[in-house]
This record gives structure tokens, C-alpha cells and sequence, in this order.
């Protein structure tokens, strides 16, 4: 009974928290004067400029997708399967851009490549408005997008590498060469999950607000997000966001029919792998990879830094409330995320009751719904006279992390456990041992790692949010990614760089602790 209550009590809460203010928001739009009515879509898809929008973020989440691909694949092999030199290093710069909030790097381009940034510095005006020019496109919108995004595509390609039977390989070794057991035999086993990593990034690209907004690229986000904030037209923001959440429902569709079983079975067991060999072209990819991570990585955030200088007393002290808020926000955040994702990761992992595909489902769901679609939800179900306590305090705040994020602490969780063998469990229930028992004395202490990793994950998420925290903070409850994004546009550059140099820095703090548990910590 009381496994029951716990596991089936997690995705209650979630539902209650995440699912039904989305099921809120959808029943709403269809209510136009107070009765059933389409007059929100018939005003949303009679506008060619809804048209426009829906093309843009699906050729930007399209082309983001394919070309993180492209160059992620062929990192993800370099940083595995080769012995080439400082992999540990690349790989930690090729994660920093995922861990910090993406319009920091934005605004780090901005000030790289803008009509008064270091290239229009060094190369005359001129060159600094073509640079411009693309920056504030298409083009160059996508370009920051692969930058924030590329870590998924190698993570993805160095985990399921890392998973194959290295006999596969071995065997293939007698009459084969490298390039054709990657191409003939690697690489198509892992094909799920390479086009997982597609998904994940075609939906967070989706979702994104803040790189779109400062570029001012016009995607369904941003629009959204501006019907709210700045013309209160609540009925346009929810039609706005509608079409957002069917196309969620449609990547998820193709992930749960076509792609979970396939990556599932990879299971997640790390197996010792072959090593290729790159002799004479080591030096060839070492220079392609450090030129790669020096242009997307380090050179904007070297820009960033050196503009920074001179702005840290003025940017700590319009923002020490804020720095400290986004930090409590984060713990908080993370430590219920934990809470709540462990008896769901549980859950998935042991198979536990049937509902458990459908708690699955509804938490992967809700990840890949872009934020400004939760908050808008949240604000509809909790802006009210009766509810008003958690509508003006943090609480809304933690409930939109809750609805987004469950699914990381689900996975990481569901990815720790299943690394116990079952018969540890099973031998303690013979021996009379309960459910709770077998969970605080045995299933807990083993699985520690993947516990204190799903809570800094949780944390890096939580401390980078933009999307839902600009959506629904209250007055005075601003967090560090929102008061710099507030105060950029009337505030001196430097000041900016030096608030996004202090986010950079406390959002590195969390990934550390990650590095030190993945690496020195074997218990």
C-alpha cells in the first residue's frame, strides 16, 4: 500500500502541477465571450503572419536539428572512439554552452560580432554591418542555436557508443578498416539514438525564447510571450501557444512509436570500447576540434569576459538580491525535482503498475513543451482571487520547474537504478524486508551517484531558466536570467556582460560537483 502511495502519488502531483494547467489552457481556447466558440483560431490561422511564424521556428528547430547532427555525430566518435589528445577538456568546453542560459551567448555574439563588437573594432564599420546584418537573421540565429545545442548531439553519440559489444567491433576488425565498421556497423546500431538527440534538440530549439527575442527573430515563442507581456491579450497568447503543444504532441508520438524501445534496448551499462588509432592525421582532427570549440566556445565567452571589466560593482549591486534569489530558487527546485522524479525514475525502471508509460509519457511531454506555453498555463489555473497565494509568491515559480524538468530526474534516476541487479531487491523482500525498507537501506545507498547527478542536472536547469521564470515570476521575485535580460536594454554594456560573466560563473559551480562525482566518485 505504501509503495503505491508514493509511486502513484509522484505522478498525481505532476499531473496536478504540470498536466492539467496545459488541459486548462486547451479547454480555454476554445471559450471566446464566455461560451464555446473557434474565434481564437479563426482570428490565429486567418493571419499570414501566423504562417510566417510557424514556418520560421520549424525551419529553425529543423535546420538547428539536422545541423547539430552533422557536426555532433563525428565529435561524439572523436571524443570516444579516438585517442585524441585533451578529450576531457573539449568535451567540458563543447557542454558549457548547454549549462548557461543561451541568450548569454547571444549577447556574447552580439558583442563579438554587432556594429560596435571586437570585428567592427578590428575590421572597419563596414565589415562590422555585414557581420551584423547576419547575426540579427536567420542565419544568425541558427548559428547561436547549434552553438547552445551541439552538446546534445555528442553527449548522446559518446553515451550509446560507449553501450555497443565491443566484439561487434572486434570482429569486423579482421577484414575491415575503421571508417567502414563506423559507417557499416557503429554507427547504425546507435541510429536511435542519434535521432534522439535530433528530437531533443528540434524541441528545446522549439521552445526557445530568449536567443529569438534578443535577435528579434519572429518565432511562435516570442510571440506568445509578447501577446501576454506587453499586449494582455491572454486569448492570443493561449492560441499562440496551442499550436506549440501539437507539434510537441507529434515529436512525441514519432519518439514513443518509433525510437523508446530501439533506445531502451541500449540499456545503459558502460562496456570497455575500442580505441581508433589516428596516427597520422592526429594532429588534422586535433586542430578541427580546437577550432571548432575555439569559434562556437571560447571566443564569445573570451569577448564576454573582457567586456566585462569595470562592470562587477555596479552589476553585484543591482543584482545580489537576484543572484541570491536564482541560487535558492535552483536548490529548491532541484531538491523537489528529486523528489518527485525518484519514485517516477522507480517506476520506469522496475516496469512498476501500467500507468507507468503514461507517467512517462506526460513528463517527456512536458519537457519538450517550450516554457512560455507552462507559464501560460500556470498563470490561467492560478490567477485567481482563491489561489492568489501561489500566484504572488515563489511557488509558481517552483511549480513551472516541477511541470518542465521532472523528466530529467526521471531519466537520470531510471538510468542509476537500473545498474542494481534486481536480485538485491528480491533477496531483501525474502528476507521480510518491506518496500521502504529495501528503498532507504539498499536501493538509496546504491544508487547515490545518479541521485546527487540528478539534483545538480536539476539545478544547472532550474538556475538557467528563462522561459517559464519570465513568464510567471512575481513583482520583486525576479531571478539573475531575468533581471539581466530586464535590465539590458538601459543598462551600460559592461554592466550586462559582467551580470552574464557572474551567471557564467555560478552555473560552472554545479557542473564541477557533476565532474568530481562522474569521475572520482565510484561508489
Amino acid at each position: 500500500m505504501l509503495r503505491v502511495f508514493v509511486l502513484l502519488g509522484s505522478v498525481l502531483l505532476l499531473i496536478f502541477i504540470g498536466f492539467i494547467p496545459i488541459l486548462f489552457l486547451f479547454i480555454k481556447s476554445f471559450i471566446a465571450d464566455g461560451r464555446f466558440s473557434f474565434q481564437n483560431y479563426e482570428l490565429l490561422f486567418d493571419s499570414k503572419r501566423t504562417w510566417i511564424l510557424l514556418l520560421n521556428s520549424l525551419s529553425l528547430s529543423s535546420a538547428t536539428a539536422f545541423i547539430t547532427l552533422i557536426l555532433g555525430v563525428p565529435l561524439g566518435v572523436l571524443l570516444t572512439k579516438t585517442d585524441l589528445p585533451l578529450k576531457r577538456f573539449f568535451i567540458i568546453l563543447f557542454i558549457i554552452p548547454l549549462i548557461i542560459s543561451p541568450y548569454i551567448l547571444s549577447m556574447a555574439w552580439f558583442y563579438t560580432l554587432g556594429r560596435g563588437g571586437v570585428v567592427a573594432g578590428l575590421l572597419g564599420e563596414e565589415i562590422g554591418a555585414i557581420t551584423s546584418n547576419f547575426l540579427f537573421s536567420f542565419y544568425g540565429v541558427l548559428f547561436v542555436m547549434v552553438s547552445v545545442y551541439l552538446p546534445v548531439a555528442i553527449i548522446l553519440t559518446m553515451t550509446y557508443l560507449r553501450t555497443l559489444n565491443p566484439a561487434l567491433e572486434e570482429a569486423a576488425r579482421l577484414s575491415s578498416k575503421w571508417f567502414y565498421i563506423l559507417r557499416d556497423i557503429s554507427l547504425p546500431l546507435i541510429k536511435p539514438g542519434i535521432m534522439l538527440s535530433g528530437l531533443i534538440v528540434f524541441v528545446l530549439t522549439l521552445g526557445e525564447l530568449g536567443v529569438p527575442l534578443f535577435l528579434r527573430f519572429d518565432v511562435f515563442p516570442a510571440e506568445s510571450f509578447l501577446q501576454f507581456s506587453a499586449f494582455y491579450n491572454f486569448n492570443a497568447a493561449i492560441a499562440m501557444a496551442i499550436p506549440l503543444g501539437i507539434i510537441t504532441i507529434i515529436v512525441l508520438i514519432i519518439e514513443r512509436r518509433f525510437l523508446r524501445k530501439k533506445v531502451f534496448q541500449f540499456g545503459m551499462t558502460r562496456m570497455d570500447y575500442l580505441i581508433i588509432p589516428l596516427k597520422k592525421t592526429k594532429p588534422i582532427f586535433l586542430i578541427a576540434v580546437g577550432l571548432i570549440s575555439s569559434i562556437i566556445v571560447i571566443l564569445p565567452l573570451s569577448v564576454l569576459i573582457a567586456k566585462s571589466i569595470g562592470g562587477y560593482p555596479e552589476a553585484v549591486k543591482n543584482s545580489v538580491d537576484s543572484i541570491f534569489r536564482s541560487l535558492f530558487y535552483a536548490g529548491f527546485g532541484a531538491t523537489l525535482l528529486v523528489i518527485i522524479g525518484f519514485p517516477m525514475g522507480y517506476m520506469l525502471e522496475h516496469r512498476a503498475y501500467r500507468f507507468y508509460y503514461t507517467a512517462d509519457s506526460i513528463a517527456v511531454f512536458l519537457f519538450g513543451l517550450p516554457g512560455a506555453v507552462i507559464g501560460i498555463g500556470l498563470i490561467g489555473m492560478w490567477n485567481t482571487p482563491s489561489t492568489n497565494f501561489i500566484y504572488t509568491s515563489m511557488l509558481i515559480i517552483l511549480f513551472g520547474y516541477i511541470a518542465q524538468y521532472t523528466a530529467l530526474s526521471e531519466r537520470i534516476t531510471a538510468s542509476a537504478l537500473s545498474q542494481i541487479p534486481d536480485s538485491m531487491e528480491e533477496s531483501a523482500q525474502l528476507a521480510g524486508a518491506g518496500w521502504l525498507r529495501r528503498l532507504f537501506y539498499i536501493v538509496i545507498p546504491l544508487s547515490k551517484r545518479g541521485i546527487i547527478s540528478s539534483w545538480l542536472v536539476g539545478f544547472i536547469f532550474c538556475l538557467r531558466d528563462l522561459g517559464i521564470t519570465m513568464m510567471v515570476y512575481p513583482p520583486q521575485m525576479d531571478t539573475l536570467p531575468v533581471r539581466i535580460f530586464t535590465l539590458m536594454a538601459n543598462s551600460p554594456e559592461e554592466t550586462i556582460a559582467a551580470l552574464c560573466v557572474i551567471m557564467f560563473a555560478i552555473t560552472l559551480m554545479p557542473l564541477g560537483g557533476l565532474m568530481v562525482i562522474t569521475r572520482y566518485m565510484r561508489w
